[in-house]
């Protein structure tokens, strides 16, 4: 019998600072030089919402990726320290910490403008991520192109492999088949789809066996297996909704932190992947105070 894993998960993706541009009006004035705004720091990005957001849950979590040896680089990888992530895997990329700006509007749009450094030409050290792979349970894959190196090592390890693809534009870009072929779990955004019903589809079309999450926003989600597509309604909380960075990455994690490492069945493991997602909408640049444990099950009861 093979015996317990001492990594509950993996996360494999960018983390970086974010900067938020809270805009007070409904537009940019482009006829001025100087808009008002409040602006805010923090830790983002996928992988930084996703491996935080497994810590606060109690799983042992080891992140996979890149900071700069700068300024920003050394003050995440202390932040993950004291979260108690694991960063062995935590490489230096030499043109630095990468960097998002969003543009924050008060009706709730969110645009974003990324910076990912050199994520399309790294090289993971092979060893290093293999021997942390080798230790976890769960593989949570974002989309650098460097990470596209360590799907064969998970599979070939049998880890159980979930992909998150973000904002799908379409099924059949290139650059997202190979984590759509080496995954077991595909996540999206229906950001681009009012229905995302024929991208399900698509999906499943090239791979029967995906259980694929899918979510809506103010339309709550959808969930599609080999048994067919289910819609569920979103779930409220009193708190209202100021940002919905990191809102997809929570809807993963809290699904699969319930699906696959603590044995809840798929409606309520979708359930609690939604309220994570929705609490996540109730901080303000914020992946420090992500839901817990305790706030999950409290909320979950309710």
């Amino acid at each position: 019998m093979k015996s317990p894993s001492p990594i509950d998960v993996a996360v494999i993706g960018n983390v970086g600072i974010d900067t938020n541009i809270y805009f007070y009006g409904a537009e940019i004035d482009f006829q001025v030089e100087t808009n008002f705004t409040e602006n805010r720091d923090y830790i983002g990005q996928a992988g930084g919402y996703a491996c935080r957001g497994y810590a606060r849950l109690n799983k042992r979590t080891a992140f996979i990726g890149y900071v700069g040896d700068d300024f920003s680089g050394n003050f995440i990888r202390n932040e993950f320290a004291r979260d108690g992530i694991d960063t062995t895997a935590l490489f230096i990329d030499p043109a630095g910490t990468s960097r998002s700006i969003n543009f924050m509007y008060p009706d709730g749009r969110r645009k974003n403008f990324y910076d990912g450094k050199s994520h399309m030409h790294l090289q993971p050290d092979l060893d290093i991520c293999r021997a942390i792979l080798a230790q976890s349970r769960l593989a949570h894959f974002n989309l650098p192109n460097w990470a596209r190196l360590l799907l064969p090592v998970a599979r070939e390890l049998g880890v159980i492999v979930a992909c998150d693809l973000q904002d799908v534009t379409r099924v059949d870009d290139p650059y997202r088949q190979d984590f759509i072929q080496a995954a077991d779990f595909l996540f999206f955004s229906a950001a681009n789809y009012p229905d995302p019903t024929p991208l399900i589809q698509a999906f499943l079309r090239k791979k029967s066996d995906l259980i694929i999450l899918t979510g809506m926003g103010a339309q709550g989600c959808a969930l599609g297996t080999h048994s067919g597509i289910q819609f569920y309604p979103p779930e409220t909380l009193d708190e209202p909704v100021i940002d919905t960075n990191g809102a997809g990455d929570a809807l993963a994690v809290g699904f699969l932190t319930s699906y696959l490492l603590d044995g809840y069945s798929l409606a309520d493991s979708v359930r609690r992947g939604q309220i994570a997602a929705r609490y996540t909408c109730t901080l303000k640049a914020d992946s420090t105070n992500l839901i817990t444990r305790q706030q999950l099950d409290h909320y979950s009861a309710q």
